[in-house]
């Protein structure tokens, strides 16, 4: 797995590569925490370049949203791929997280 985290007016985007797997879910975790901080985002994931993403991935996916939530923030998942958008409307995440189709849809949302 690997971030790229870059803030976008106001916006912190963390883009995702690779997997989100049990063996790198919690680095995944503390890694867009601690790009948060006490932030109250909006926080945007980019699962363009993510090929696979475990329960446990999910779990992070799900605490993050929960922190954002209790901070009254804003979090977003975007450029889900086949797999990764089944898996996401499966588990009900969909229903859960606003999911969108590109990035700059994602951020057109999150800003207005």
């Amino acid at each position: 797995m690997h971030l790229h985290v870059e803030p976008h007016n106001g916006t912190l985007v963390v883009a995702v590569e690779g997997r989100i797997d049990g063996t790198n879910a919690l680095d995944f975790h503390g890694a867009v925490s601690d790009s948060l901080g006490d932030d109250a985002g909006p926080l945007l994931i980019d699962f363009e370049n993510l090929s696979y993403i475990s329960s446990a991935g999910l779990r992070v996916v799900l605490s993050l949203a929960k922190t954002l939530q209790q901070r009254a923030g804003r979090i977003a998942v975007c450029s889900l791929s086949g797999m990764i958008a089944q898996i996401f409307q499966t588990s009900g995440f969909d229903q859960i997280i606003a999911t969108h189709a590109s990035r700059e849809d994602a951020l057109r949302n999150l800003s207005g």
